[in-house]
Formats: structure tokens, sequence, C-alpha cells
């Protein structure tokens, strides 16, 4: 089985949204290998002295058992640029650590901070982030990410998020579009006008 990571937001020494992460987990161990995994982050989650205040990203590698747990400062990266990148044949369901074919796309974004990957004509994910768009005051997310965030889960759950399918010709029908991982959170007021996205 491949390597697969988590990425959990450590808030002050707490770890945020535990639940989601377990269920991600869960749910890539039994389709990766047809096996349960053997442990519960909360129990291997230990949050050392260094990251009692801030915010610190852990980092959990594992396939049916736990590899390694690091931490790290988070230090948050303001994007307002995507370039539309097009490709039809990458998949990415499940969060590996192989992350190859997401870093070629990467490379293609030019002078812009990010790029936003359609399939097939429609939206998905940027590199490292769900996306979600804003219309009439209502905030809506791609129906098929290539890889479906505990962030956007949720955002789903809670009813802020909206699941539809984004045609790339509908995207500029929306206002604002929004970067959310579990480290970024949902933040509108870092929100950046669709124009922002380029050709």
């Amino acid at each position: 089985m491949s390597l697969l990571f988590e990425t959990i937001s450590i808030r002050d020494g707490r770890p945020e949204n535990l639940r989601w992460h377990q269920q991600r987990v869960d749910a890539s161990v039994k389709a990766a290998s047809g096996r349960v995994p053997s442990f519960l982050l909360t129990e291997e989650i230990k949050v050392p002295p260094s990251a009692a205040s801030g915010q610190y990203r852990c980092r959990v590698d594992y396939d049916t058992e736990i590899r390694e747990i690091t931490f790290r400062p988070y230090v948050f990266n303001a994007i307002s640029s995507l370039k539309l990148i097009e490709d039809n044949t990458i998949t990415y369901n499940l969060k590996f650590a192989e992350r190859t074919a997401l870093l070629n796309l990467f490379a293609q974004r030019g002078s812009c901070d990010d790029v936003l990957i359609v399939k097939n004509g429609l939206i998905t994910d940027s590199i490292y982030a769900n996306v979600a768009l804003l219309k009439n005051g209502q905030w809506f997310t791609p129906l098929a990410p290539l890889l479906p965030g505990t962030c956007r889960a949720r955002l789903i759950d809670e009813n802020m998020l909206i699941p539809v399918p984004i045609r790339v010709d509908n995207l500029y029908h929306y206002e604002s579009i929004l970067l959310i991982n579990a480290l970024r959170g949902f933040r509108p007021r870092r929100a950046f006008p669709v124009s922002g996205v380029r050709f």
C-alpha cells in the first residue's frame, strides 16, 4: 500500500477537526488496502510543548499504521491569482504522499500563485486546496473535486457550502473565489475576485 498523509491544524496546542480527518483516514485505508486502520488520531497525536502556542502544521504519514508524525510552524501563503490548467487524465482521489503529477501542473503556473485544475471541462481543485466560489451571498464548491478535503466536508455538513458542478465556461458567473483546506480554514475575507483566475 502506498504511503498516505494527513495535514492537521494545531492551534494553541489543540488539534482541530480530528473527526473529519479520522473519517478520511478510515475511508482511505479501506479504499487502498481493504483493511481497517489500526490507529486513532486522537490517541496518536501528542502535541509537543513547542507547538503549544500559535498555529502549527501536523503531518501524519501512514498506511495501515502510522509511520511518522511531524510538527512545524504554519506559514500562511496569500493567494490572489490562479492559472487554469486542464488535465483530463489526472487522478488524486486519496491523499497520497506521491504528488508528482500535481507538482508538474503547479510548475505550469507562470506568474500566478497557484493553478486551478480543470478536468473534463469542470473546475476541481488547486494544488493544495479545495475551492469555494461566491455568488449572490452563497458559497458553492465543485461537486467533483480531485480530493474531497476535510475542511470542505465540514463546511458541507454545516450547510456553509453547496456542492454543484462548476464548468469552466461558467466560472466567471461567480464573484469571488476562496481556497480552503485544513490549515487555511474558511476565511471569506481572504477571497479574491474571479478575475484573478487566468487562462
